[in-house]
């Protein structure tokens, strides 16, 4: 197989990257793009990590892949029941997969999703994973140990720090910035380490290592990085924070260019994001406003006393399990989701909105919700609304929102039980826009070429082809074949092969290892911390 390298870059965007690059800041990446093919990569419907770097890892949409938010979620007769999604909740064969039964070795970095670990011909040192937890899904057995005998490992900041980036919640204190920035430097410089380890010691046809620091960065600091929302009089304080995030990219340079040389010249590059990032300036509390229409009631708090009642308080305004089941006909369940859920009543005379008045109800929220104005502009505050059938096309899409909003400015909507319905936030914030980046180089590829936008279902066909390998025919991805001199694809045609296998027959043999609960809830605790969770 051809040596191939994929470099995730989360929440990377040329609108932070360009600036960057002028100013001299990331002067590798200047070269790489100089020498290689450029795009923008559309993410999926609602631009956010598990769903959009599954389908980089599938070639497939969130509704055939099967992963759609941070939480899995199931109704029961009175109560919800939710916890995180994991490798097993993934219905489709990963490139991992692909290549392992082909004969290839692969090493997968940091990537969501992939604990507990499958077992594949190579190395997995899964993302999202406390440090307690980190040693029981190294595949393969053994490698751990290794790792510890790096210089500087650390297993507390390889893995993510709870305790740390809980710090990191909406008005993070100004003594905790440079922690913040200098820890994710050092964590970077720990999976690179791993990286260069890795290639040295190992033979391997797909290397992929993600580095997840742009998109933490950037929640906390993008008005410093965005020129277009950075003060014209610029504090020292807005000056020093500025500078500190630079540091980190500046870094991060770095690490890119060592990587890329050890791969070495016959390699073929790929540095993908799973979206970008922009200012988000305003809230919606979409659960408050559906509660205002009659659509969501909040669960009745009883007869509990003053200290009770404040308690059981807290519990109902953050959490979607806590709504009065009987009387709420549609709710959000997640702000990550940027969805709304309609309760349809399976059988005559159950709760919820009748199976044959569905489409009618759908229908009348979607114009009720476009009608959602700004109180002092009076426009429109919800861009587009998506349907479960247009956001999440697949065979596995019965977790899907009913409704997915697409807010103005991008923003996630607010579940919180709180007024104003509209909330305008004290300062510009980073949230997750839909357009990511892709750039490509090495042996075949075009030089210094802006391409059209791709799809970031199209990463996985690409990745695949680099290998030398067939294209499964039923990818939702197509090859982009404009990323190739045409010279190199008359040379290597590409074909299309045998459909990818069923998930219980490839290697998603995750052996004797187990989802820890407590595990759970810190990963709850982080997401918190990022603003995913309120």
């Amino acid at each position: 197989m051809n040596p191939t390298l994929l470099i995730g870059l989360d929440g990377a965007t040329f609108t932070i990257l360009e600036p960057l690059i002028e100013n001299g800041t990331m002067p590798f990446l200047r070269d790489f793009i100089n020498d290689g093919v450029r795009a923008n990569l559309l993410s999926t419907a609602n631009p956010l990590t598990p769903p959009a770097w599954t389908s980089v890892m599938t070639g497939r949409t969130p509704g055939n892949h099967g992963i759609i938010d941070f939480i899995w979620a199931e109704e029961r007769k009175t109560d919800h029941y939710f916890t995180l999604y994991n490798f097993r909740d993934i219905k489709s064969e990963t490139i991992w997969s692909i290549v392992s039964r082909q004969n290839g070795r692969v090493c997968s970095l940091n990537f969501p999703m992939m604990s507990p670990p499958p077992a594949v011909s190579g190395f997995i040192i899964p993302g999202l994973v406390s440090w307690k937890h980190l040693r029981r899904n190294v595949h393969p057995a053994g490698l751990y140990e290794k790792l510890k005998e790096l210089p500087g490992f650390n297993a507390r900041e390889l893995a993510w720090d709870f305790d740390l980036e809980k710090k990191a919640e909406r008005g993070i204190p100004r003594e905790e910035y440079e922690h913040w920035v200098d820890f994710h430097i050092r964590r970077e410089r720990l999976w690179f380490e791993i990286t260069r380890y890795l290639l040295k010691h190992e033979s391997i046809d797909l290397m992929a290592i993600l580095f997840d620091g742009p998109d933490k960065i950037l929640h906390m600091g993008y008005r410093y990085l965005d020129p277009q929302v950075f003060p014209e009089l610029p504090t020292n304080w807005d000056l020093k924070i500025r500078d500190l995030c630079l540091k980190y990219f500046s870094e991060l340079d770095g690490f890119l260019a060592e990587i890329v040389e050890m791969a070495g010249p016959d390699a073929r590059i790929y540095m993908v994001s799973d979206h970008g990032f922009g200012p988000s300036w305003q809230v919606f509390r979409v659960n408050t406003w559906l509660h205002s229409k009659g659509y969501l009631t909040w669960k009745d708090l009883g007869d509990l006393d003053d200290k009770g009642r404040e308690n059981a308080q807290k519990v109902i305004d953050r959490h979607f399990v806590m709504l009065d089941w009987g009387n709420t006909t549609a709710y959000a369940r997640t702000t990550t989701s940027n969805g709304i859920y309609i309760r349809v009543a399976k059988e005559p005379g159950q709760k919820g909105v009748p199976a044959e008045d569905y489409q009618a109800f759908r229908n009348r929220l979607t114009a009720e919700l476009l009608e959602v104005r700004d109180p002092e502009t009076n426009e429109r505050i919800i861009k587009q609304i998506m349907t479960k059938e247009e956001a999440y096309p697949g065979s596995n899409n019965s977790q899907a929102p009913d409704l997915t909003l697409v807010m103005r400015d991008h923003s996630f909507v607010s579940i919180l039980n709180k007024t104003p319905i509209i909330y305008r936030r004290p300062e510009v914030d980073g949230t997750h826009y839909p357009q990511g980046i892709f750039l490509a180089k090495g042996p075949g590829v075009q030089k210094g070429r802006t391409i059209p936008q791709l799809s970031i279902f199209d990463v996985a066909p690409c990745v695949l082809y680099s290998l030398g390998l067939d294209i499964p025919e039923d990818f939702d991805g197509q090859m982009p074949f404009q990323v190739f001199e045409e010279s190199y694809l008359q040379e290597h045609p590409c074909e299309i092969g045998e459909p990818t296998v069923p998930v219980d027959s490839c290697s998603h043999d995750t052996g004797k290892v187990e989802v820890d609960e407590e595990e759970n809830k810190k990963i709850f605790n982080q997401l918190k911390a990022l603003g995913y969770v309120e």
